[in-house]
């Protein structure tokens, strides 16, 4: 056999091999509707996105999406528990069909894996007591606030809080969080977690959602190259976003509508 007809029959196996990948690529919505199931990742140690309840059933905010897509592509879903560490590979080794687990999109997640447009919010905020008005950022000039020393919402908060604020860091969450609820400080800037976590552990503080530091919306992981399924589920998210669905979900577990999210 001469090399160029060598060359020529390897090209056209491997420009087979090529379409076979990508006929074989395509078949997650398929086989989602044909077996009327979808498996959905979702994290359960993450409140409140997702954790486990005194049911010791799954629930949070990422937990009613993954059940919302699920009813309206008219199928069973199958809940996979994931951490941040697997949640990813889960999706590329087709454990899941989609993971829905507080995704941030960024380029070198975007090379192994396809994302939805944006289901909900996730965020830096300050927090305070429900008797505390706090209107505006200037209105925090003369108030002590609690923060974590170089965390995002450090960084957000000195952009933002007057000269005259009392901004007390420390060392990690606990300690800041600790502040708080102590009464050291009047005011707290965390993450969305942490503060749930907190809300929830105290809950005669009566602390509340007071004003957005930073936002950083979540997506939906799809496998790289499932287009079909990755299309179906960024029509059901975009119907929701115009019906008010994920508004609503976002008050029911962040205090706070979605707002405005990118496609």
């Amino acid at each position: 056999m001469t090399l160029t007809k060598r060359t020529f029959i390897a090209s056209a196996l491997a420009i087979s091999a090529l379409g076979l990948g990508q006929a074989h690529a395509q078949t997650a919505l398929e086989t989602v509707v044909k077996n009327k199931l979808i498996k959905i990742a979702v994290p359960t140690d993450f409140p409140p996105y997702g954790f486990v309840g005194i049911d010791l059933k799954p629930q949070g905010l990422d937990v009613d999406m993954a059940n919302l897509i699920a009813t309206k592509l008219g199928v069973k879903v199958e809940l996979v528990p994931v951490t941040s560490a697997n949640r990813i590979p889960y999706l590329q080794t087709k454990k899941a069909d989609l993971v829905i687990s507080t995704l941030g999109k960024n380029p070198e997640r975007e090379k192994v894996i396809d994302f939805t447009v944006a289901y909900s919010p996730f965020f830096q905020a300050v927090y305070g007591p429900k008797s505390a008005a706090l209107a505006d950022f200037n209105a925090l000039g003369g108030k002590s606030i609690a923060v974590t020393r170089g965390a995002i919402e450090d960084q957000e908060l000195t952009k933002v809080a007057p000269a005259s604020t009392d901004v007390k860091r420390f060392e990690d969450n606990n300690a800041t969080v600790s502040a708080f609820v102590s009464g050291q400080t009047q005011f707290i800037a965390t993450g969305v977690s942490v503060a749930d976590n907190m809300i929830k552990r105290n809950p005669a503080l009566g602390a509340e959602y007071k004003l957005l530091l930073k936002d950083s919306p979540n997506f939906i992981g799809v496998a790289k190259g499932e287009d079909a399924l990755r299309a179906k589920v960024n029509e059901v998210v975009l119907a929701a976003k115009k019906a008010g669905e994920l508004d609503a979900l976002a008050k029911k577990w962040l205090g706070r509508p979605a707002g405005t999210l990118p496609e």
